[in-house]
């Protein structure tokens, strides 16, 4: 492990010390008041599995996976269930990995509801992205909300990245049109568009994005597109809720879990990704430009379970 992923796995850690209080001591004190691996366990510890967030159908995959572990491997001590949830959980991420292209010029669509941190996210990505030799321009096509813009702008200041921004209410379809004319004559690596959270109900958000992508085939066509949505993992189960209405309006194939530092509710991300089939992206563990990092599958479950 290198300094950088060492310093990053710390603050992981650390900022996952309430989800590993709310599943990981829980799980733990069921394993120790029981020694045998029988009914009254797995009931116990599929009620806590439940309650923390990972939902009934992650939950039941899991308690499925132990069963059959347990009598392939020949387990009779319950202090072995740990290490096979955390083999089942490393699985289940890594089995909806999906490798970045890296051949092409990227289109990286931010989508997600307002208050998630998805000006935040952007800015960050920029900086990481920048930080790794790419160059990177952000499109503020958020032209709804007053402060977006603004926040973004300093936010690529920040990154010392290039911004295109509009006045606000502007179309943000001029905005990622003027953007990708931005990034083919500057030769970005990277366009990062920002889009609005606020839209009222499903119909508007298609009728947006529809749009967008619209514009980016027509006049981006050669790029490779990526659609990430930002989810605020202190929302819990109602993340599930967002990703779902998000997916249905466009093809979602990257995840960004905000907050983390802040949450009990880390176990979320299992039931989002067993759930969906997205692979997790990012994950933000503080306010620093520096503080979202590349999704470790391992050193994600290791933090919680560790």
């Amino acid at each position: 492990m290198n300094k950088e992923n060492k310093s990053f796995f710390a603050k992981l850690k650390e900022g996952l010390t309430k989800t590993k209080k709310s599943l990981t001591q829980q799980i733990e004190s069921v394993i120790f008041q029981h020694k045998k691996i029988d009914d009254v366990f797995l009931d116990e510890l599929e009620e806590i599995l439940i309650t923390s967030d990972m939902g009934v159908e992650t939950t039941m995959d899991i308690i499925e996976y132990i069963k059959e572990e347990t009598k392939e491997r020949k387990l009779e001590d319950s202090l072995e269930i740990k290490a096979i949830i955390k083999e089942y959980l490393v699985n289940l991420l890594k089995e909806n990995e999906s490798p970045e292209a890296s051949d092409k010029q990227r289109v990286i669509l931010i989508v997600g509801v307002n208050g998630v941190g998805k000006t935040t996210s952007i800015g960050k990505i920029a900086y990481r992205l920048k930080q790794s030799g790419k160059k990177v321009i952000v499109a503020a096509a958020d032209t709804f909300r007053a402060a977006a813009v603004d926040q973004l702008k300093e936010w690529c200041r920040r990154a010392d990245v290039d911004i295109i921004a509009s006045e606000q209410g502007s179309d943000p379809g001029a905005v990622v049109f003027d953007a990708i004319q931005a990034a083919k004559a500057r030769k970005a690596d990277i366009l990062i568009c920002d889009t609005a959270g606020r839209l009222h109900n499903k119909q508007n958000l298609m009728k947006e994005l529809s749009k967008i992508f619209k514009i980016i085939d027509k006049e981006f066509s050669e790029a490779h597109i990526d659609v990430y949505l930002v989810i605020d993992a202190t929302t819990g189960q109602n993340g599930i809720v967002q990703a779902k209405m998000f997916k249905e309006a466009c093809n979602i194939n990257g995840l960004i879990l905000t907050k983390l530092d802040g949450t009990a509710k880390g176990g979320i991300v299992f039931p989002i990704v067993n759930e969906l089939k997205i692979p997790i992206k990012y994950v933000g563990v503080g306010e620093g430009i520096d503080d979202l990092q590349d999704f470790d599958p391992q050193e994600f479950v290791n933090a919680i379970f560790e």
